[in-house]
């Protein structure tokens, strides 16, 4: 099992210095990998209808100041060598196809093959209505169509697509490939389009457990979410266990309530040793990465966590 930590690009502390502090820090103490969040631009108001929190607001306390997530992927990947970069999520209808595959390739190629493409369909229209060409409602086929873009593009030498939302003729050559053949996708989301998409499509099912619109935050909700990306997954004429499964935590311990509407205790809720208990029971149900947010006002405040964490936690499981 491997974790990671989430390297905040928006808040209070997304200067150059902080997040180098933050992304090297966990690469010396050991996280395997770093996680980067994607909006373009976000509407100035208290609680757009963020799904992953019961408000509806953003745990950031200032999220409309943030980086561009694949710009801030390069900046880190230079200032890195060994941790993994998984983007959690980018979306996949903000940036045009091709413009998107060449990018993508490019910090993979740069950083040594250590890029993982989380990717998702997006869920705030006003954003969508102010970044994105293509409908809102057809936001689920874009990113269909557009994934299988970048995989065509990442491995063949002259590809051809002709879907509704891309074209390439054969003439097109995009260079240097990625050092992966092809790059990851982890396809995030809980809903049921995302299930379907990433039982088509991923290497890896992301969610997060605290979608209050589609909970997977109790062991039994997790596992029968398990059970049905697999019943999906051959469905889609794949073997069962062709797409592995990882799982983000956006606040645990004492942030979390300990009592779920289900009745059943919430997963990460309670003192360290139910968070290494729960570590072991994802672990025996075939979760293989799960990443964790250590986000605060503070920089040194978060470093100090991510190291407590990492002794007192992750290094017992």
């Amino acid at each position: 099992m491997q974790f990671g930590f989430n390297l905040p690009i928006s808040g209070p502390v997304l200067s150059p210095g902080h997040i180098t502090r933050l992304a090297q820090t966990g690469e010396a103490i050991g996280y395997d990998y770093l996680t980067l969040t994607d909006h373009v631009l976000l509407p100035d108001m208290s609680a757009p209808g963020y799904p992953y929190t019961e408000s509806g607001e953003f745990m950031s306390s200032a999220p409309t100041q943030r980086h561009e997530q694949l710009a801030a992927a390069a900046f880190i990947a230079a200032k890195t060598s060994r941790v993994r970069i998984v983007l959690a999520v980018m979306v996949v209808p903000h940036r045009p196809a091709v413009v998107a595959a060449k990018t993508l390739a490019t910090i993979d190629y740069l950083s040594g093959g250590r890029l993982t493409v989380g990717i998702g369909a997006g869920w705030l229209e006003a954003e969508s209505n102010a970044v994105v060409l293509t409908p809102f409602k057809e936001r689920g086929a874009v990113t269909d169509e557009y994934v299988q873009a970048f995989r065509a593009l990442w491995t063949e030498r002259k590809p051809v697509i002709d879907g509704k939302y891309v074209k390439v003729d054969g003439t097109m050559l995009l260079e240097p490939k990625p050092v992966q053949q092809p790059i990851p996708i982890w396809v995030g989301g809980e809903s049921g389009p995302s299930l379907r998409r990433a039982a088509r499509l991923g290497d890896a099912w992301y969610p997060i457990g605290s979608n209050r619109n589609a909970l997977y935050d109790t062991l039994p909700r997790f596992a029968a979410g398990i059970a049905r990306l697999r019943k999906l997954t051959t469905e889609a004429g794949r073997p069962a266990d062709a797409v592995a499964v990882t799982y983000r935590v956006k606040r645990y311990g004492a942030a979390v309530g300990a009592i779920a509407t289900d009745g059943e205790r919430r997963l990460f809720s309670g003192t360290d040793a139910d968070i290494i208990a729960d570590l072991h029971a994802l672990r025996d149900l075939g979760v293989v990465a799960l990443d964790f947010d250590f986000e605060m006002e503070d920089v040194n405040a978060s470093l100090a966590e991510m190291r407590r964490f990492r002794e007192e936690v992750l290094a017992k499981v």
